[in-house]
C-alpha cells in the first residue's frame, strides 16, 4: 500500500472533525480569548484553517523559512466571519488533499526542512512532517478550540466518540 493511501483516510477524518469544530465558533465570540496570552477565537480558527496549506508546501517544496532573512512576516488576517473561515478551510483542505494524494512514496520519504532566518531548525522525512507539523498540529489547536467552545457554553462536537454535549456518557 502506498503512503498516500494510508495517510488520506486519517487526513479526511481529522479534517471533517476539524470542520465540525470550526463551524461552532460563534461570530460574536471571534474576539474572545480565555487569557491575555491566548489567541482570540477567530484568530485561532483562522490559524487552523490556514495550516492546511502547510501540507501543500511540505509536499511541493524542500523547505520553509518561518522568518526569511530580509523579509517582513505578514500573517494572513483573521477571518471576519464564520463563512469566510469555513471557505478558507475548505479551500485549504481541497488543495492539501490533492497534494497528499499526488505524492509518491519517494516524495513522502524525501527530506524536508524547517528554517528560521535561513538556519535549519530541523529536517525530517515529509511523511513525518505531514503527520506532526500538519495533522497533529491541527489536532492540537482543534482541542484548544474545544476548550474555547466549552468555556462559552457552546456545544462541543463529537470527535472520536460522543461528547458530553452530543449524547456522551462521560
Amino acid at each position: 500500500m502506498k503512503i498516500s493511501e494510508m495517510l488520506l483516510p486519517e487526513f479526511d477524518q481529522e479534517m471533517a472533525n476539524t470542520r465540525k469544530t470550526l463551524e461552532r465558533i460563534p461570530e460574536d465570540k471571534f474576539g474572545w480569548k480565555p487569557h491575555p496570552k491566548s489567541s482570540p477565537a477567530g484568530a485561532l480558527g483562522t490559524h487552523i484553517a490556514d495550516m492546511t496549506g502547510w501540507a501543500v508546501d511540505t509536499m511541493t517544496k524542500d523547505s520553509f523559512d518561518v522568518a526569511p532573512p530580509g523579509q517582513e512576516h505578514h500573517p494572513n488576517p483573521p477571518a471576519a466571519t464564520r463563512k469566510e473561515l469555513l471557505e478558507r478551510f475548505d479551500q485549504g483542505v481541497s488543495k492539501a488533499r490533492a497534494a497528499l494524494a499526488a505524492g509518491s512514496d519517494e516524495t513522502y520519504m524525501g527530506p524536508w526542512s524547517l528554517l528560521a532566518g535561513g538556519k535549519v531548525i530541523m529536517t525530517m522525512p515529509r511523511v513525518s512532517v505531514v503527520r506532526s507539523f500538519v495533522l497533529n498540529h491541527v489536532i492540537h489547536h482543534r482541542a484548544q478550540l474545544g476548550v474555547y467552545l466549552r468555556l462559552n457554553d457552546v456545544p462541543v462536537p463529537s470527535i472520536y466518540g460522543p461528547s458530553a454535549d452530543e449524547g456522551g456518557m462521560m
